[in-house]
């Protein structure tokens, strides 16, 4: 019973991480949109932009969390056959979230990004 209760507090706290992010995320995005605005040489379009692309990584960061703290809380906890096909119904809709967020952020298809190339490494 001790591990339970463990398990659905870090379940929780996790959760609580999530919610944090987002919240604390949101406030700075905020922020910085409204410096941007206030500083002449930024267009609004590019504020609003960036704004965008700011708040999105803090959700999808928060989503992240959020996924974490379920799975925690669903499989260590209670592992039943519903417990475990609530959880695959809430990772499906997060994941979801998460891929239209970043479909939205880099305005193209994952799979269509540009190959990351690194320098070559020298010896040395």
């Amino acid at each position: 019973m001790e591990l339970a209760t463990t398990v659905e507090t870090v379940g929780a706290a996790v959760d609580v991480a999530g919610v944090a992010v987002i919240v604390c995320g949101a406030l700075i995005a905020t922020g910085v949109f409204i410096r941007r605005l206030l500083h002449r040489g930024k267009e609004f379009s590019d504020a609003y932009r960036l704004y965008r692309q700011s708040l999105g990584r803090a959700i999808l960061l928060g989503l992240e969390f959020l996924v974490a703290g379920d799975i925690i809380r669903t499989v260590a906890v209670s592992p039943t056959f519903a417990g475990v096909g609530v959880l695959a119904v809430i990772v499906l809709v997060r994941t979801f979230l998460s891929f239209s967020l970043e479909v939205e952020l880099e305005g193209q298809w994952p799979w269509r990004r540009p190959a990351i190339t690194h320098p070559p490494r020298t010896a040395g």
